[in-house]
């Protein structure tokens, strides 16, 4: 619906002083206690919202806070193209006594309305407002009368759901076992008062990242020199061998890069590409020259075995020209090169300083990962998009564009990850340190694929497909996303919780999100009736509340004023006909008499009330005016699209 004072201009995007004026004025007048607001960015626009209003010199922007309770979510379609964190914390499907919303209502609004576009363009401000009004009040009369067919299909589909996801609620809950059921339960319960505490939808330790080590290794090594407890050696001229590792593995990446980006080019670059690569090129090829000068400070060895490999080389090439090393191909020899390698066992290199690489790797490893997830998440997004939205060669063709820049991102990440775990191999078995195997398994290429579509979703989708023979297997979900940051070591079981929590906390949230939507609907449909029966006595009571005297004016309103009970009658008295199966529906849903396709069930047991030889609730019944249980529960409340 186009709430009252709710849609307004932009004159430079989707400023916040737009968006705060268009909010803020909408419900201004709203005596709701409980708000739930939906907005593609309301991540970070909500976060200092109040804030800004309080410096607003406009009273009909000033709303008063005291005893409500703001919810701000991003819309489901929307939500996929975000990270990861906003993810778990502004999805619909994650957050109470929201049912099934998706928040998309405005998009479907807009959808409406843009055909206007070409006209209202040429309009001036006032005739433009007009019109733009005039298909919004449609647009929501067309809601109003369709509201019947549309209630009466979304609880044909609810209800069913609602039984099929609180089966396999309990079905995982027997496989579970009770006690750690009730602890699940009550971790849940206090995230979903308290988004501050503890995530049930994340493992609960976070990766590392590289930034956090190194500002954790210089801090460290500054207090070990503080404190003259400093190892001899670790220190050449102004250089910590800290910082030599930490630039080595900056170096490594940026070889990967130009690598990357050299092979992009194609076989025919412009004179603009080989420039800018030539001069890339020289660049990084004299900071690795420079870098290889301080390493030698520290392990003189390395200089005898670059020269040997040079003189190899030399012979290699019998007198003829000795072309340079490709500075992609310049190897860096890091602590695990060094290992790695059978022909640098001269080299010695410190425990601490292996220990300091592995930690460095621990968090590029961690840190590649997360962007491959991130980069997937995004990639789903675009692909959606580009198959809702894209029509025409010139949008495929942008489209295409971007999702094969993010392939490159993901690949670009991927080998990154690789890269940091061959090395992890080589430093865990110097350092005899293996709790890191189970959190970087081995990155395959087929483990590099996004969320399956039903892992928040319900799982309707899955057993419809496996019900056709000809469609493949549903992928299972990839590892990436199941391991996050540390997984049990043998003989333990804390990754596998982790896993089985994660998926045990999705599975009840599919649950209590569609019996949320059978009693919003069972609200709905009480108070739709309850309000056109109001409205249409509304317009009776208006004839003697004219106040006018007989004539032609009295005569058009009160025609005007039967005409509009009469229509709220009929409304109110054909949803009550569509309506009339679903209170039983309802009913035999909450006692589980419902099987997955909808039908009642058959079982010797159940053909009492309900059953499918009692023709006595076929008949038509008014639907109760009381609240129904939704009421009860404190859904009262009004979920705001915008």
């Amino acid at each position: 619906m186009k709430r009252p004072s709710a849609v307004g201009d932009l004159q430079l995007g989707e400023r916040y002083i737009n968006m705060d004026y268009i909010f803020l004025r909408s419900i201004a007048d709203s005596p709701l206690k409980r708000l739930v607001a939906s907005y593609d960015i309301a991540c970070q626009w909500h976060l200092n919202l109040f804030s800004r209003m309080m410096l607003y010199d406009n009273d009909t922007l000033t709303i008063d806070g005291a005893g409500k309770s703001f919810t701000f979510l991003v819309p489901k379609f929307h939500l996929p193209a975000h990270i990861e964190a906003c993810n778990l914390k502004f999805s619909f499907h994650l957050t109470r006594d929201v049912g099934q919303t998706d928040g998309e209502a405005p998009e479907r609004g807009w959808a409406d309305a843009n055909p206007l576009a070409r006209s209202t363009k040429e309009m001036g401000p006032g005739f433009r407002r007009d019109t733009l009004d005039d298909h919004f009040n449609d647009w929501n009369h067309k809601k109003i009368i369709s509201l019947g067919y549309t209630i009466r299909r979304k609880l044909e589909k609810a209800v069913p759901e609602m039984v099929r996801t609180r089966e396999a609620l309990s079905d995982m809950n027997e496989s579970v076992g009770g006690g750690v059921v009730e602890k699940w339960t009550e971790m849940a319960v206090k995230w979903e008062a308290d988004i501050l505490a503890p995530n049930p939808f994340e493992t609960q330790r976070k990766d590392e990242h590289v930034a956090k080590i190194r500002a954790e290794l210089a801090a460290e090594a500054a207090e070990r020199e503080r404190t003259g407890r400093e190892e001899e050696g670790a220190i050449r001229g102004d250089m910590h061998v800290t910082e030599l590792v930490a630039m080595g593995l900056q170096l490594e990446e940026q070889q990967r890069v130009l690598a990357a980006d050299v092979s992009s080019t194609g076989q025919h670059p412009t004179d603009g590409q080989r420039r800018a690569m030539t001069e890339r090129t020289s660049k990084l090829r004299r900071k690795i020259a420079s870098w290889i000068d301080v390493q030698h400070k520290f392990w003189p060895e390395l200089a005898n075995v670059r020269d040997r490999e040079d003189r190899e080389r030399a012979e290699q090439c019998q007198g003829e020209y000795v072309p340079g090393v490709r500075v992609p191909a310049i190897a860096l020899w890091l602590p695990s090169g060094v290992y790695a390698s059978l022909r640098l066992s001269e080299v010695v290199i410190q425990t601490s300083v292996l220990e300091t690489e592995y930690r460095l790797r621990v968090a590029q490893a961690a840190e590649s990962l997360h962007e491959v997830r991130r980069s997937l998440l995004v990639r789903t997004h675009l692909y959606k998009m580009k198959d809702k939205h894209d029509r025409g060669v010139r949008a495929n063709t942008r489209s295409s564009d971007k999702i094969s820049a993010l392939n490159e991102q993901i690949k670009r990440a991927a080998a990154t990850y690789r890269v940091a775990r061959e090395a992890l191999v080589v430093l865990g078995g110097v350092l005899r340190r293996n709790e890191w195997e189970w959190s970087f398994l081995e990155l395959k290429e087929e483990d590099v694929r996004g969320l399956p579509q039903s892992s928040f979703h319900d799982p309707e989708r899955k057993k419809k497909k496996r019900r056709k023979r000809h469609r493949a297997q549903e992928p299972t979900i990839s590892w990436i996303w199941v391991t996050r940051g540390e997984r049990s070591q043998p003989g333990g079981d804390a990754a596998m919780n982790e896993a089985v929590r994660i998926e045990w906390a999705k599975t009840r949230a599919r649950s209590l999100r569609w019996a949320e939507e059978v009693e919003l609907l069972e609200e709905e449909m009480r108070r739709i009736r309850a309000f056109l029966l109001w409205r249409a006595k509304w317009w009776r009571e208006m004839i003697d509340l004219l106040g006018r005297e007989a004539g032609p004016q009295r005569e058009g309103e009160t025609a005007y004023a039967l005409r509009q009970e009469a229509i709220h009658t009929a409304l109110a008295d054909e949803f009550t006909k569509e309506w009339a199966h679903l209170p039983n529906l309802i009913q035999m849903g909450r006692a589980g008499m419902v099987v997955a396709d909808g039908e009642e069930a058959t079982n010797a047991g159940e053909e009492g009330e309900g059953g499918e030889g009692d023709e006595s609730e076929e008949e038509d019944e008014p639907i109760d005016l009381l609240p129904t249980r939704a009421v009860k529960s404190a859904y009262t409340d009004e979920i705001l699209d915008m």
